[in-house]
């Protein structure tokens, strides 16, 4: 770290705070990354957090708000599953936090939301979170109870009922209702997928690849074949030629934002640095939660809030590898045309045993094609509306739309098989 900071690299604030108020969950998704993937840490951790580590928390991210004068800061209330505490205490880590970001820095506008499985929202719950300001976002699997199979409780019957119920109630207050999550299965039509997600009327979509790795596969993962993509492109078509736009799609709006040069806060596309921390129920501070797919203690980094402060979490080589942008990607990487809006991918992607995160992501052509589509369905329609307005076709800010190109063979991801059945 001192030879990079001696080279010019300046660390970036933490933005986002993950606050992890419940360490169990009532459902047992047989794909869960906390869970079911490479990292057991949730095993050692209390059930939840207690009010003196929120009062610890509160104190933390207030400190660091007043130290970089933020103007924002994000609150995720995460699990687990948060909603497991009852009605009157699901708001106490926010208001905790607020009233500390108040005291030292009173110019930080705090926002939050919680992340559910919406099987525990009630209106009890609703009230609560509504009258606290907190946003509330699903994570499902589409809008059919045949997309929703793997997840099931502990008993190993279906959520999806009592999910489904939930976002009924959700959908009819619509000034909490930050969007649904869903992890893209090939096993399921992604038309289908979508339109069934929109009969809950959710105001934005966030479409995820499943968490995967060079030495754990996707499902689906074969040199030459873009499976993610031709799923995507599915959806994108459908949502791109809609007349009325009925949802967003976290995605695809990314990607034309980053193509058109505008800046994104996504860590999934792009080079835009890390600034996320996670607070995990015993009160000790980790990198973002989707490393836990990659290996048991990715995401660690040995501290905690009694003993250390996030100003010094920025210097964990760790986070300051996810904030290096281009210079932290492979060679291929660096210099392929799409790295301004791919950024090599989601970095757990990119994760091979024994040679770490320095790789393209393995969901490579998938983000090739998926992009390259985009662009030029962005750059159709930027000629359309200039040719319309009588004024010279102008290309959509350096979009490329050039066929996608294999990476030379001395930098190509080899291809593994899974190390653990997917």
């Amino acid at each position: 770290m001192a030879a990079a900071r001696a080279a010019g690299h300046r660390p970036h604030p933490i933005r986002q705070f993950v606050l992890k108020t419940r360490s169990r969950c009532n459902l047992a998704c047989t794909y869960c990354y906390v869970y079911e993937m490479a990292d057991q840490g949730w095993r050692d951790q209390p059930p939840a957090m207690t009010p003196a580590t929120i009062a610890r928390a509160a104190q933390r991210i207030a400190e660091h708000a007043a130290a970089h004068d933020l103007p924002r800061i994000d609150l995720v209330l995460h699990g687990g599953e948060p909603l497991l505490s009852a009605p009157a205490q699901l708001a106490a880590p926010v208001e905790a936090v607020r009233t500390a970001v108040a005291g030292a820095a009173p110019s930080t506008r705090v926002t939050a939301t919680v992340q559910t499985n919406g099987t525990l929202l009630t209106r009890g719950r609703l009230t609560a979170l509504a009258a606290a300001g907190i946003r509330v976002g699903v994570s499902l699997d589409g809008g059919l109870p045949a997309h929703n199979t793997r997840r099931v409780d502990h008993a190993g019957r279906p959520g999806f009922a009592s999910a489904a119920r939930g976002l009924r109630l959700l959908a009819r207050h619509p000034q909490s209702y930050a969007g649904v999550l869903c992890v893209v299965d090939l096993d399921q039509d992604p038309i289908e997928t979508y339109e069934s997600l929109l009969a809950f009327d959710p105001p934005s979509v966030g479409l995820l690849l499943p968490l995967a790795n060079w030495s754990a596969p996707p499902p689906g993962h074969r040199t030459g074949r873009t499976p993610y993509a031709d799923w995507l492109l599915a959806v994108f078509e459908r949502w791109w030629h809609d007349g009325v736009r009925r949802t967003r799609i976290q995605l695809f709006e990314e990607i034309i934002a980053l193509l058109l040069g505008l800046p994104t806060t996504t860590e999934t596309l792009g080079l835009t640095p890390a600034a996320t921390a996670v607070i995990e129920t015993d009160g000790s501070i980790e990198q973002a939660d989707s490393l836990k797919s990659a290996y048991e203690g990715a995401a660690a980094t040995g501290m905690t809030l009694d003993t250390h402060s996030f100003d010094q979490l920025l210097d964990h080589p760790g986070l300051a590898a996810r904030q290096l942008g281009r210079d932290a990607l492979a060679g291929w990487c660096r210099a392929c045309e799409l790295v301004d809006v791919c950024g090599g991918g989601h970095y757990p992607h990119r994760y091979r045993a024994g040679e770490g995160f320095r790789r393209p992501s393995v969901y490579c052509a998938d983000l090739q094609r998926l992009i390259r589509h985009i662009a030029a369905a962005v750059q159709r329609a930027a000629q359309t509306t200039r040719t319309a307005a009588g004024a010279p076709v102008a290309e959509a800010a350096g979009a490329p739309v050039a066929e996608a190109t294999d990476p030379p063979a001395a930098e190509a991801p080899a291809d593994h098989p899974p190390a653990v059945a997917s």
